[in-house]
């Protein structure tokens, strides 16, 4: 059977055997004890946020990348460097998971993961997969179904974030197979769209150096997305984006225009900043922003609400590092008008790392969770005043 215990699955066991017994104190003492080991084992105790959230380790999966939930609660997480996709079950509804399944193995950098109707989508480079029913057959996964097979199989930036919009149509990236440079295949440097059954694929925007990630206003039903940008410009340009979609057809630059206001020094010439959709904010520079969510639960105080968390996974050819944390971007309408560091303390002062933050989606109690490739984990956030 292909099933990953985790650590906590284990102490749940031991509480559920000892449930009958009048010494619930030992059992409660031993969780307890293995969850400050869990603590210090990702090194939580650097994390810094804002006073009333505290952070714990919410599983432990490998190369854990983006995330989505299923209708019946499970957690589903992609990979990267890995060749599986997961499938996380809190069964007792504690907060921390109980079960982590491996549902798919054998995939070529099977980052993108969606869900509709009871089905799980996976992308895995030039391949889209469906996985029928899925929930109820975690242990015992279904053969995939193959969605499509047309997208380019170039590996530089050629992992895929997807997942469904409010259309009904699978968004699915296509990144530029460089540092920078102008493809003739124009469905490079974009984000696409097509039917769930792979069929009516078009491009709907453009100038999209590579975006890992991307997401609607809960009110407005408008894309938002972030994008990196490119390198070996110097440590402090260009910014990387977040960016504003509301409708089709929009070119965001790349790789002429760079953050809106610089143009590239080699495919810049003859090319005007103006004729480009500039960012909506400037996250910074090289520090990699990826997965974000607007936030829509109610366990977070009230001016939380609507505010979007970036994850930024960091630099990796800065003469000093930069990122390494989940930003917080705060809206006036369609504007940024507040953006400042939520979770801090995955970078330390002499630029050791303990972990990179990928991807975030909110849980259906409210809480946060976040995905971290480097150390292979997820946590959760939540909040109490």
């Amino acid at each position: 059977m292909n099933i990953n215990l985790t650590i906590t699955a284990l102490l749940v066991y031991a509480l559920i055997i000892t449930a009958g017994c009048k010494n619930k104190p030992a059992a409660n003492k031993q969780d307890a004890a293995a969850i400050e080991a869990m603590f210090k084992k990702y090194n939580l105790d650097r994390i810094k946020l804002p006073p009333g959230f505290s952070i714990a380790v919410y599983a432990e999966v490998p190369d854990a990348r983006s995330l989505c939930w299923g209708d019946k609660g499970t957690l589903f997480v992609g990979n990267n460097h890995e060749d599986k996709v997961y499938a996380v079950v809190d069964e007792n509804k504690d907060g921390r998971a109980d079960m982590v399944y491996t549902i798919a193995q054998g995939l070529k950098m099977p980052n993108g993961v969606a869900f509709r109707y009871g089905s799980l989508y996976v992308s895995a480079l030039d391949k889209i997969y469906r996985y029928d029913n899925i929930e109820d057959k975690l242990a015992t996964p279904p053969k995939p179904v193959l969605i499509t097979d047309k997208y380019p199989d170039k590996e530089h930036h050629g992992w895929k974030f997807i997942t469904f919009g409010p259309d009904g149509k699978l968004y699915v990236p296509v990144g530029a197979p460089c540092n920078v440079c102008e493809e003739k295949d124009s469905v490079f440097a974009t984000i696409t769209r097509m039917n769930p059954d792979g069929t009516g694929m078009e491009i709907y925007a453009k100038g999209i150096r590579n975006t890992v990630g991307f997401t609607w206003h809960p009110d407005t039903k408008e894309m938002w997305f972030t994008d990196n940008g490119r390198d070996l410009m110097g440590d402090d340009k260009p910014f990387c984006e977040l960016n504003y979609a509301p409708h089709k057809g929009m070119h965001f630059g790349f790789p002429y225009v760079h953050q809106g206001d610089i143009l590239d020094p080699e495919f810049g010439k003859g090319k005007k900043v103006g004729d480009y959709t500039p960012p909506a904010l400037k996250v910074g520079p090289h520090v990699a922003p990826l997965g974000l969510r607007f936030y829509t639960g109610n366990l977070f105080p009230a001016e939380y609400r609507n505010r979007i968390f970036i994850c930024e996974h960091g630099s990796w050819n800065r003469s000093k590092k930069a990122g390494y944390k989940v930003g917080m971007a705060t809206l006036n309408g369609n504007k940024v008008v507040d953006y400042k560091p939520f979770v801090e303390g995955f970078l330390q002062p002499d630029e050791s790392v303990t972990g990179r933050p990928v991807d975030c989606i909110v849980a259906a109690d409210g809480a946060l969770l976040i995905s971290d490739d480097y150390r292979g984990a997820i946590y959760r956030i939540t909040y109490k005043k």
